[in-house]
């Protein structure tokens, strides 16, 4: 796996500048949390899986949530299966619909990569009080819906 390039200080960083020196550093911490458990995965890799932990997801869904195409997803879901994290089951209701769900080794593999994205978020808000925890999250969800197609 490639770990990512630690992000470089920030000085005078923009708003869009700064949000994207903190997911690079967020994510490279992560890499780092994960291989030293022996864990080859991608961020995608990492989200999917973090979704399909809150239950079975399809496809489509499962790309919205990750920011991929389709095409990409699927790709991803191969490698996901080839390693025995995921598996595909044909929904009942749809013939044409697959519906995803972890295995239990993608279950193992989730509950530890879960205590690896714990801690790196604990180090990223280290210091903070839990009413700054609380507000930074507020302020940066108002400022996420502020931006999505239905915000004002």
């Amino acid at each position: 796996m490639q770990t990512p390039k630690p992000p470089v200080p920030c000085s005078g960083a923009t708003l869009g500048l700064l949000f994207r020196q903190v997911r690079d550093a967020m994510w490279a911490r992560m890499a780092e949390e994960l291989d030293t458990l022996g864990h080859e995965l991608t961020f995608s890799q990492y989200m999917t899986l973090k979704k399909l932990a809150d239950g079975t997801a399809g496809v489509t869904d499962l790309a919205r949530a990750v920011d991929l195409n389709p095409g990409a997803m699927t790709r991803l879901l191969d490698r996901l299966e080839a390693k025995g994290l995921i598996t595909r089951v044909a929904d009942a209701g749809d013939r044409r619909a697959l519906n995803i769900h972890l295995t239990e080794a993608g279950l193992v593999i989730w509950q530890d990569i879960n205590q690896c994205g714990m801690r790196v978020r604990e180090r990223a808000m280290h210091g903070m009080s839990e009413a700054e925890r609380e507000q930074l999250m507020r302020l940066v969800t108002r400022a996420r819906d502020n931006l999505s197609p239905s915000g004002s």
